[in-house]
């Protein structure tokens, strides 16, 4: 009787080992699933090539998990989109149709091996496993971080996307005597700036309300070069680095967004150009407050931030003074900084979200 009831023993003991171990693989591939379906929707851009993009991040992203010993693999057709959280999706061929649309990104792993140690008369020799995961866009944000400290002058004219519009003037065009749009929420010194514009600044706003910071009286020529230059693979004479601040995939300068996007994705040598340091796509896209003119004061003043828009940046800032460094406004649904939503704030903005995974 004892042997008899040690060997139902050891077989549940092993049958609770093995368990564990699907249920700890299952997490690991879980882990890795939702990191490749968060990486897809951050390349959903409203554009054909967001998704195309989308699949390839996708896959890099699983890719660079080492599940038992083996890396994962994700195939292209594993790679989903739709419109709707809960139906609708469809493979990128079909998805690109609709690119506008799209919303929501869902990736299924391909089924791993897990070995059975113990109960293999119950189990068998291996169980397959694999994991789903859903992401996409979040509702309207409301509240905005990772911009960057310069800002746009709101002329109550609508904005036009693939139009250029002035984030820092020059020496003729400043809004009021002393203030060139640039803001002090990085830091009231020019390094400051520089860090700010490189990075993106450590800060969260929300659109329509009052904070206590001022603007940065003078050009900061230097410093803002500096910080754009370094998206453009360019640090001369600059504390940033490649790897704090990587440049973008595409530092090819003197063209649209359009143009970006596509460049990005075919590598056409007329509209793209390969950094020499390690690039990340989606760099020279940044967020942007948009302050109403009679905000700026003389020397430093407090400002309310009216609204945030997204801005491609077209070329690296030039030498001297640089004077008007300007960039093209995106009008696209675009995943760019980080930001959350007030339920008690202002209405959000439906251009501007950020990757949420939802299942």
């Amino acid at each position: 009787m004892s042997a008899i009831g040690m060997l139902s023993m050891l077989l549940a003991v092993g049958l609770g080992v093995d368990i564990s171990r699907f249920y700890l693989a299952k997490a690991e591939l879980q882990n890795a699933a939702d990191a490749a379906a968060l990486a897809g929707a951050s390349a959903l851009n409203s554009k054909a090539t967001g998704i195309s993009d989308a699949v390839a991040h996708a896959t890099q992203a699983m890719n660079k998990y080492d599940f038992n010993n083996t890396g994962v693999s994700l195939p292209d057709a594993n790679v989903l989109f739709s419109a709707s959280l809960n139906s609708g999706y469809m493979d990128a061929a079909s998805a690109q149709g609709s690119a506008a649309s799209i919303k929501f990104v869902k990736v299924t792993t391909s089924p791993s091996a897990i070995g059975v140690s113990f109960a293999k008369m119950v189990l068998g020799n291996s169980k397959n496993l694999s994991a789903t995961a859903t992401a996409g866009l979040s509702v309207p944000l409301n509240v905005f971080c990772n911009f960057i400290p310069l800002s746009v002058v709101d002329d109550a004219v609508k904005k036009v996307p693939g139009q250029t519009y002035i984030i820092r003037a020059g020496t003729s065009n400043s809004p009021s005597p002393g203030n060139y749009q640039i803001l002090a929420v990085a830091g009231p010194g020019g390094v400051d700036v520089g860090f700010g514009i490189g990075s993106g600044v450590d800060a969260c706003a929300e659109a329509g309300a009052t904070y206590n910071l001022d603007t940065k009286p003078g050009l900061t020529a230097g410093k803002v070069r500096t910080g754009i230059n370094s998206r453009f693979d360019d640090y001369g004479g600059s504390q940033l680095d490649p790897v704090q601040q990587p440049p973008d995939a595409n530092i090819k300068e003197n063209i649209s967004y359009d143009d970006y996007i596509l460049g990005t994705s075919n590598h056409s040598s007329s509209i793209y150009q390969a950094p020499s340091h390690e690039g990340i796509a989606g760099r020279r896209v940044v967020l942007i407050p948009i302050v109403k003119l009679a905000q700026y004061d003389q020397g430093r003043n407090t400002v309310t931030f009216d609204r945030f828009g997204a801005f491609f940046l077209k070329t690296k800032a030039g030498n001297g003074n640089g004077g008007d460094i300007q960039a093209e406004y995106i009008d696209d649904a675009y995943a760019v900084g980080k930001g959350g939503y007030n339920p008690a704030g202002a209405a959000g903005n439906p251009l501007l979200r950020t990757p949420v995974l939802y299942k």
